[in-house]
């Protein structure tokens, strides 16, 4: 299924797709995002990365530096953030409690969850990011965690840039106005200590990501392999394209990144992974004309199809392996 599909990544400041630029994939050189509520260098980087623009590096020297290369990190959005103040704000920054970073929707996913879903969050809460809250049976489904808490790396000014470590790098901490700040909110220097002192109520309430101070985040893991277009857990894969979306079996997917305020509803960076038939796109690498259509008309006429069981494994086949992993690895906790 997924030698069928190739994948292209945008961003850009807002929800709109038409103001997005394509993001140089694995390429060092950040993409600069500019807007009136923050400024952002973007690097994207993804392991056997076989999508668009063509001729795309299909590795960054990133993934062989530690701790990506134990992880096997399957894939990375590091950028600089700097948010602006607005001028009708009276705060010196954003709350810890309303940064967000994560998925959101606009179209209902909840038909097409699939069986054990509400296990699987389970799991990924639990082994990923306990942060992480949402709703993914509503109108307009999401799944956001607090930045604090959901970042691997947070550091506090403006980190590396380096192209033999694939462009921007951030270690956990920052620079010595940065380690301050940290230490004045009690905020740990190890990565994962930070991540467990971030879901307590009022060490985001403490902390604000100050206007006018950049900070290098980093989001990374092994769980999902875009060459294989599967969510890669210890012993088996999942195949996740009829799941990409909620949208079915379809010509293109999407999968939106979210970095927003949840007080206001601001929004400071938006990336889409998005899969299309190698059909829809031309030697160049440009989308050709009429794909959106014969997109739209292919899921209004065609059904559902039933799946074969022997082409892969059922969802609750998967589930069921997910739920005795789960046991055996809380069972090796003290």
């Amino acid at each position: 299924m997924a030698e069928r599909y190739i994948l292209r990544v945008t961003a850009g400041a807002g929800y709109d797709e038409a103001s997005h630029v394509i993001v140089p994939v694995n390429r060092a050189d950040p993409l600069i995002i500019e807007s009136d509520v923050a400024n952002v260098e973007l690097n994207v980087r993804i392991q056997n990365y076989q999508g668009l623009p063509r001729g795309s590096p299909s590795t960054s020297t990133y993934f062989l530096m530690e701790p990506h290369a134990y992880n096997q990190d399957q894939y990375s959005i590091s950028f600089r953030f700097t948010p602006h103040k607005p001028a009708s704000s009276e705060e010196i920054g954003i709350s810890g409690t309303d940064l967000q970073f994560g998925n959101d929707f606009d179209h209902p996913i909840r038909d097409r969850l699939p069986p054990g879903f509400n296990t699987a969050m389970s799991i990924v809460k639990w082994w990923i990011d306990p942060g992480l809250d949402g709703d993914a049976y509503a109108d307009r489904p999401h799944l956001y965690g607090p930045a604090l808490s959901s970042f691997n790396a947070i550091h506090v000014g403006q980190g590396e840039y380096d192209e033999e470590k694939g462009g921007l790098w951030f270690e956990e901490g920052g620079d010595d106005k940065g380690k301050q700040a940290r230490a004045d909110k009690g905020m740990p220097d190890n990565s994962k200590a930070r991540m467990k002192w971030a879901l307590r109520d009022d060490s985001k309430q403490n902390w604000v990501f100050e206007y006018g101070q950049t900070y290098g985040l980093d989001f990374f893991n092994p769980y999902i392999d875009f060459s294989t277009l599967s969510l890669r857990l210890p012993g088996f894969q999942l195949p996740i394209v009829k799941y990409w979306d909620g949208q079915g079996l379809r010509r293109s997917h999407s999968l939106r990144y979210v970095l927003r305020n949840k007080m206001t509803g601001e929004v400071y960076l938006v990336l889409v992974f998005t899969i299309f038939l190698h059909e829809d796109v031309d030697e160049h690498g440009f989308i050709k004309e009429g794909a959106a259509e014969r997109a739209v008309a292919a899921s209004g006429k065609k059904g559902r199809k039933r799946e074969s069981p022997n082409k892969e494994k059922a969802p609750d086949e998967a589930i069921e392996k997910l739920d005795s992993w789960q046991e055996t690895t809380l069972n090796d906790v003290d």
